[in-house]
């Protein structure tokens, strides 16, 4: 049974830091996207980040210099170290895991492919200003 299990979310005033973490326990995929997903109430949902197991690593505009993702393979965790943060980041912040496309893995097809994999239950993150 595939868990993926987030933490560290929290409130923050704007231009603090948070980093997230998400551990992974029970999938088999030898080739796989993970990534960072967030979501407002009443909209889209985005793609913030994702690494795949090659290590490539693909960051969305809005987020790209403030955000970082990274992992520890050892302990099968993904982290997202969030810094500058501003308001409009103020989201529920999910963790997924899927198998890896034939595209790759970048957040321009994340929410493609994201479905068929496994989420996390998120935490939030709210950055006042």
């Amino acid at each position: 049974q595939v868990q993926l299990v987030e933490s560290g979310g929290g409130s923050v005033q704007g231009g603090g830091s948070l980093t997230l973490s998400c551990v992974a326990s029970g999938y088999t995929y030898s080739r796989y996207c993970n990534g960072w997903f967030r979501q407002v109430p009443g909209k889209a949902r985005e793609g913030v980040a994702v690494l795949g197991s090659t290590g490539s690593t693909s960051v969305a505009d809005s987020v790209k210099g403030r955000f970082t993702i990274s992992q520890d393979n050892a302990k099968n965790t993904l982290y997202l170290q969030m810094n500058s943060l501003k308001p409009e980041d103020t989201a529920m912040y999910y963790c997924a895991l899927w198998a890896s496309p034939a595209v790759g893995c970048t957040v321009m097809t994340a929410n493609d492919y994201a479905d068929f994999g496994y989420w996390g239950q998120g935490t939030q993150v709210t950055v006042s200003a």
